[in-house]
């Protein structure tokens, strides 16, 4: 439809109904059948029809009628024709228009309140087409100010300001601001006041003001919606007169509505929102963020918390030495059990930590640490609240060493956390605590000695053996390591040796161990537990894991103590200790490789873990200079770069983030596609915008973010030899694409009934379609061209494919020509994005759809087709950059699409015998699209230098 309606009703072109039939109805006695036919004429009047005779039927029949619905329907029917229009192709020339006036004038005059409010809504609805109505109803609307019910005041003057918004309005309704003033002043009804204020701001902004500066006191007693209507006004008053007197007397009554006690919610949010627009002393700032502090804490909606959020951010950004004072107010908002809350909340609190609030943001997250100990698993997402708090500790520790000391004790009380990624974090963040700060050395690796026995999962283990291998240093240290893992080892054999014959026997027996090992958190009288007198642990967890064939674990079992026997030679004076102590290392090592090699475990030792034990055996037997610094130092030498490099990222990812450049309001705005080519002067030409060239050009604009983002190419649609020519133009932009197609005519005769039709698959979906130029033509003359715009919408990122043909008349007959296919696989939807290794596993966990791709490559170098890979999906690589060359490589990517969507792709690899490239690519993602695009897209072009 080319006009504007307010009204739209569903309607089914297949069942069109008759006009003949609908006046029928409507002549007839039959109650029910006038409404029905009443709304057929409205849903034919709607998608596109005129019915210019059935004004007539409806103005004899119908406007008579004391049916309220069928008056609510006549109203309806008015609203959406052209009343003079119709009225003039109808027989009854301008008498229906006065029948029609004079019907509504007796509706505003009625003594149903009710037909006078619908009335008057239905004024509310009138545009300029209808001003010869308006003018014959405009006295009886205007006598519906003075009515004494206030549900007729109030749509009175919304009616009122309707009309004086017309073009023509004032004419019509002169007096109209002074008319309102006066029942402004009068009214005590709050909603049909606000309508009043609400129409002087609108149509007289000078008497609006001076009505409020004239009751500046009072403002704080009116309702809520008068007090919106009021902040409106003030914020556009400010906007388009900027005198400093002025402002400030509107700051005071801001300032006033915000102290009032009985403020509403929403109007103490919008005056936070003009104050800090309006106001930079430090005195409205903060109270601007005490509304907002105070919203986090009363409000119930989490959608109300989260927006109160990012505004706290917003002022973050620009007032941090203010926001530092409301550092522990903001922390209350960890109160909510919504994660996204508490994850905004902690990352607004972390950047606004200081060397005066340390000390109480970590005993504050500490004591919220304790409490998801007690909680259990009463809340969904614990563990994840858990594991945020312990990543935001560790950036505490991190960034205040001194406070490293006091969160080392809470942090090892995670170590046996039933969640696995919990426990994992906390270990990681001990690892860089120690790396940081070596003041905490001693009393973390006490700790971790202390409570290796509780931890339950193998990841976890492995995390502590690597430190305590890493960072025991003296005597005493070296000697608890090695018999804290003897201990959790329990005695050797850990199988019992079994006579021939007796496998059924010893399985049982094996099963038996394996189910009396069992954890618990504390001892009966709540004490951790202890060394027996036999000096065994209560608990045996590395052997409980060893005995369900975790060679992993044992590999790192092998290493620790390999490590921990190189340190006591050299802080160990005695040979015979140290002896003893390397003797006992390599028996644990072979009872490990002899439990491997039983049948009565599920499945035997990983070749892996067997040639990584036997190399610690080995070690320990011939010890040599180079071998002890590779063990000793050089591990420690590479976990010290990754922090490092860790690090680096983190403050180029800030860095790129504070250089992000925001327009500024005198910019000038460049519109590209009002330029052209032809008479620009070589100034101009030399003054273009940066972008220009390459928009013109259609070459890749690289962003912030360092993404390669297809703007604009170009697809040939057919050959060169073919009678009709056609290629299409691509934008491509998030959710839209748009196709400008030209269309050649390159034979010598004229194409009648020319015709283009596109199908579209997949995630696309057309929004338009149409010429550009004369959209009712449908002939191409002798080499002409035609251009068609068409607009497309990705409604899910599932590969979307055009196609179609053109089909054109001659004096031969019909031809047709083939259209080639143009693909927007997932690729074009995917954008990189960066989550943390923790998060990373979680998902992929998580997520459900999975594919794997094996790898079919002619590159011969691992990174090389890692660099192909990530630059074909579009995806950001997690992994650190390795450096040498060892044969094999494993790396983690990760993108998001348009659509919020989280893409992972796992890759792994390792370089044959035979020189080429082995392995498999695994993919997972939470919709089956991305899924399959990625698994597709990189089949088929993964071949790199003879595939691509």
């Amino acid at each position: 439809m080319e006009r504007p309606h307010t009204l739209l009703i569903h309607y089914d072109k297949g069942t069109p109904a008759i006009a003949k039939q609908i006046v029928k109805d409507l002549q007839g006695r039959d109650g029910p059948a006038k409404v029905d036919a009443m709304k057929k004429a409205i849903m034919l009047l709607l998608n596109g029809e005129t019915l210019p005779q059935l004004l007539n039927t409806i103005v004899r029949f119908v406007l008579p009628s004391q049916d309220p619905m069928l008056q609510k329907l006549l109203l309806l029917y008015l609203e959406i024709i052209d009343i003079g229009k119709v009225d003039a192709d109808a027989d009854g020339g301008t008498m229906n228009e006065m029948y029609i006036c004079q019907h509504l004038k007796n509706n505003l005059n009625n003594s149903n309140i009710y037909t006078r409010v619908a009335t008057l809504r239905f004024i509310c609805h009138l545009n300029d087409k209808h001003l010869d109505i308006i003018r014959e109803l405009k006295s009886s609307v205007v006598g519906n100010l003075q009515h004494k019910h206030p549900y007729v005041r109030r749509n009175a003057i919304l009616a009122v300001m309707t009309i004086y918004k017309l073009p023509q309005g004032q004419l019509l309704l002169v007096d109209a601001p002074e008319t309102i003033q006066e029942v402004l002043s009068k009214e005590e009804d709050p909603s049909a006041k606000r309508g009043a204020f609400l129409m002087l701001s609108t149509c007289d902004q000078d008497r609006a003001i001076n009505y409020l500066l004239s009751h500046v006191d009072s403002v704080s007693g009116w309702g809520e919606l008068l007090q919106m209507v009021v902040l409106e006004l003030i914020r556009k008053v400010l906007v388009s007169r900027m005198d400093k007197g002025e402002k400030e007397t509107y700051i005071n009554i801001v300032k006033s509505l915000l102290n009032a006690p009985s403020t509403a919610t929403a109007v103490a949010y919008e005056c936070a929102g003009i104050l800090v627009s309006l106001s930079s002393k430090p005195t409205d700032i903060v109270a601007a963020a005490n509304t907002y502090c105070q919203l986090l804490r009363s409000q119930s909606d989490n959608n109300v918390k989260l927006i109160a959020l990012d505004r706290l951010i917003e002022l973050k950004s620009s007032h941090r030495d203010i926001m530092v004072d409301l550092t522990m107010d903001l922390l209350r908002a960890l109160n909510c059990r919504n994660t996204d809350i508490q994850k905004k909340a902690l990352q607004i609190v972390l950047e606004l930590i200081t060397e005066r609030n340390i000390n109480g943001v970590v005993l504050m997250l500490k004591n919220e640490a304790f409490k998801t100990q007690g909680h259990g698993g009463e809340f969904k997402n614990n563990g994840k609240y858990r594991q945020m708090l312990i990543q935001a500790i560790r950036i505490c520790a991190l960034k205040f060493p001194k406070v490293a000391s006091t969160v080392d004790d809470l942090l090892m009380d995670f170590s046996g956390d039933n969640n696995v990624a919990s426990a994992i974090d906390m270990l990681h963040s001990v690892r860089e605590i120690i790396e940081m700060n070596h003041e905490v050395r001693v009393s973390i690796i006490t700790r971790v000695l202390d409570n290796l026995y509780r931890i339950r999962a193998s990841r976890v283990c492995s995390c502590a053996l690597w430190t305590i291998g890493e960072y025991c240093r003296s005597l005493d240290e070296v000697e608890n390591g090695i018999a804290t893992i003897k201990h959790c080892l329990g005695e050797l054999p850990f199988l019992p040796v079994s006579e021939e014959g007796e496998d059924t026997d010893s399985s049982e027996k094996v099963q038996q161990k394996m189910n009396s090992v069992t954890v618990s958190s504390v001892l009966a009288d709540a004490s951790e537990p202890a060394f027996s007198d036999q000096g065994s642990l209560t608990w045996r967890n590395l052997r409980s894991f060893l005995l369900t064939g975790d060679f992993f674990l044992g590999a790192v079992v092998a290493s620790t103590l390999t490590k921990l026997v190189l340190r006591l030679e050299g802080v160990q004076s005695s040979k015979v200790e140290v002896n003893k102590a390397s003797t006992q290392a390599v028996l644990i090592m072979v009872s490990m490789l002899q439990l491997g090699q039983s049948p009565v475990l599920p499945h035997p030792i990983d070749n892996d873990s067997y040639d990584r034990i036997v190399v610690c055996i080995r070690l320990l037997c011939s010890t040599g200079d180079n071998v002890r610094k590779i063990w000793l130092q050089s591990c420690r030498q590479s976990f010290v770069k990754m922090l490092s490099e860790k690090q680096l990222r983190e403050s180029e990812e800030l860095n790129a983030k504070a250089q992000i450049s925001h327009a500024q309001p005198d910019d000038l705005i460049h519109f590209d596609s009002l330029k052209t080519m032809k008479g620009r002067s070589q100034l101009e030409l030399e003054d273009m915008t940066p972008d220009d060239e390459k928009l013109e050009t259609g070459e890749f604009i690289k962003d912030g973010d360092g993404v390669n983002k297809l703007n604009r190419r170009i697809h040939q649609l057919t050959g060169f030899s073919d009678p009709v020519y056609a290629e299409a133009f691509v934008t491509v932009h998030r959710h839209d694409i748009v196709l400008d197609i030209t269309i050649i005519n390159r034979t010598k005769q004229t194409l009648q009934n020319f015709v283009m039709e596109l199908i579209i698959k997949g995630g696309l979906e057309i929004v338009e379609l149409k010429p550009v130029e004369d959209p009712q033509n449908n002939t191409l003359a002798p080499e002409s061209n035609k251009e068609i715009k068409v607009k497309l919408m990705v409604v899910s990122t599932d590969t979307g494919v055009i196609c179609g043909h053109v089909v054109y008349g001659t004096s031969n007959g019909e031809k047709t020509v083939v259209l080639s296919e143009i693909s927007f696989d997932v690729g074009d939807y995917m954008s990189p994005a960066v989550c943390t290794d923790e998060a990373f596993r979680t998902l992929w966990a998580e997520l459900e759809w999975k594919r794997k791709v094996d790898v079919d490559t002619e590159i011969q170098d691992e990174k090389e087709f890692l660099d192909h890979i990530i630059k074909l999906t579009n995806m950001k690589c997690l992994t650190a950059p390795l450096d040498g060359n060892c044969g094999f490589l494993t790396a983690n990517l990760y993108a998001k699409s348009v659509f919020g969507e989280d893409a992972l792709v796992n890759v792994s690899i390792e370089k044959k015998n035979n020189g080429r490239l082995g392995g498999s690519i695994k993919i997972k993602s939470k919709s089956q699209g991305i899924a399959l695009g990625l698994s597709n897209k990189i089949s088929l072009k993964q071949k790199g230098k003879g595939g691509n």
